[in-house]
């Protein structure tokens, strides 16, 4: 029996092949399924849910899974497949799948973190000595990590050369539709995906979330974002109250969407004229961090729990479990800083400049260790990425590589009053500030007594006074990081 996809005749009886799923959640330009398809052998497209190989997801990615999964399913079930979903350790799983169908294939885009990489390897090599051909690709990223080095045959540490060879080297593969039929054996067990319970509940604290996961979702946001915000993307983007973003990060770390799509989809916007060549390439270098943070995970492993630079492991932390604990719940007193903890908590996202002024407060005004931070936003953001989190922590902390230098401590003040200078963003995510006077919006505590009256704010009850001092908290900052930056001189 045959059915005709308009890319390979498929026979739908014969020995099928195992497509498996990970953090490559889409049909379109998706090389593991391409290749699968290419077989003409029924294709078997299945997830496991194995929560104990790495490092487990936060709620908030679990959160867009279960959407994603679900999205999946329904273009699978479009083309006349379906996702078949098991949980449990994915070796044993997998050879489950293999004995049930008689599967001798199976097709995977690889996944880069160290972890998962090494579990890919052992699987592989497993399945392989019994005879079960295993074949994976790059779905995830411009350039797999060490396919750019150095001219020395090293990995880069700095980001603009690294973007450079980046860009010189990676070649777009070519934009693939996915297969229009996918001829999947029937009678194969699958769990439910509300089963699973990855969507909250009791309570459900994603009422907030504003996303549409999955492949749709996914070019339906990048083509919002190519024809409006890229055209004034290096500045919206610093810009808080504006939709500035391409709010592509989710869609990109679940794999719904290739980066080199958006790539091209910016770059041919530029070649039409609709954004400047200067926005498209500052776009390209923001996807292109993320490739950045991959290789530098690959190649230093050990990254989410020591300081890239080892001589900031000798740091000397403050325990401060209350400061977190206000941290977290927007309630430090500097209003940019918790307009940016509020809007993470209900939407399970933060702009990125308020991200990078939120990290700053709390490893340089509370010096808390910043893999408490880490930690955070690691459950409660959807586009949470091991290697992105990891990465850009460190960035702010000033000791990963290509880091802002240990003394740069952002001024929440000052930072609120550049990039927020209406107060919009802060009077969005804090309702008890919305009376009052831009001019004081970003330190009421500064604000006359009749003012804050007026605008019905009473500091200490509607709003909470500064936890600490920005003066005294960046002198403290600076003396602790300058002691342990040069304990890399003092050990030597």
């Amino acid at each position: 029996m045959q059915a005709n996809t308009g890319d390979a005749t498929v026979t739908t009886d014969g020995k099928p092949v195992i497509l498996w799923f990970r953090n490559d959640l889409r049909l379109q330009d998706n090389p593991a399924l391409e290749h699968a398809a290419a077989t003409g052998r029924p294709v078997i497209p299945v997830y496991i849910l194995d929560l104990d190989y790495d490092r487990r997801p936060g709620a908030a990615s679990l959160w867009w899974l279960d959407k994603s999964l679900r999205a999946l399913d329904a273009a699978l079930q479009a083309r006349g497949s379906r996702l078949i979903l098991r949980r449990g350790e994915s070796e044993g799983q997998l050879r489950r799948l293999i004995d049930e169908t008689g599967a001798d294939t199976l097709f995977m885009n690889r996944l880069f973190t160290p972890r998962a990489a090494e579990r890919d390897a052992d699987i592989a090599h497993a399945l392989m000595a019994d005879g079960v051909d295993c074949k994976g690709y790059n779905g995830t990223l411009l350039c797999r990590p060490g396919g750019v080095m150095t001219g020395s045959g090293g990995p880069y540490k700095v980001f603009t050369p690294f973007y450079r060879a980046l860009m010189d080297a990676a070649e777009p593969p070519p934009h693939t539709m996915g297969p229009r039929e996918i001829a999947t054996p029937e009678g194969i067990r699958s769990d439910a995906v509300a089963d699973w319970n990855l969507h909250p509940d009791k309570p459900d604290w994603s009422k907030g979330f504003d996303w549409a996961p999955g492949e749709d979702g996914a070019h339906a946001a990048l083509a919002t974002f190519v024809g409006s915000a890229l055209k004034t993307y290096s500045v919206g983007r610093d810009h808080p109250a504006q939709v500035g973003g391409s709010r592509l990060s989710p869609h990109l770390h679940f794999g719904e969407i290739s980066p080199w799509r958006a790539v091209m989809a910016a770059r041919k916007a530029g070649e039409a004229g609709k954004a400047p060549a200067a926005e498209v390439d500052k776009f390209s270098k923001e996807l292109s961090w993320r490739d950045f943070s991959a290789q530098l995970l690959h190649h230093f492993p050990t990254m989410p729990d020591r300081a890239f630079r080892p001589e900031f492991d000798n740091t000397e932390w403050r325990s401060d479990a209350r400061g977190l604990k206000a941290w977290q719940a927007g309630q430090t007193g500097y209003p940019i800083v918790d307009a940016g903890m509020r809007q993470l908590w209900t939407t399970g996202w933060m702009h990125n400049r308020v991200r990078m002024i939120a990290a700053s407060f709390l490893v340089k005004h509370l010096l808390i260790d910043w893999r408490k931070g880490e930690d955070w936003f690691w459950d409660t953001l959807v586009d949470a990425d091991l290697a992105n989190n990891v990465q850009n922590w460190q960035w702010v902390a000033g000791s990963g590589a290509d880091a802002s230098p240990y003394f740069r401590i952002f001024n929440p003040i000052s930072q609120g009053e550049t990039f927020d200078a209406s107060g919009d963003y802060v009077r969005r995510w804090i309702p008890e500030l919305r009376g009052l006077p831009t001019r004081w919006i970003h330190a009421p505590w500064t604000a006359p007594a009749d003012v804050l009256a007026q605008a019905r704010v009473r500091l200490g009850a509607d709003y909470p006074r500064p936890i600490v001092d920005h003066g005294e908290a960046r002198t403290r900052a600076l003396d602790a990081l300058k002691t342990a930056a040069k304990s890399k001189y003092d050990d030597a």
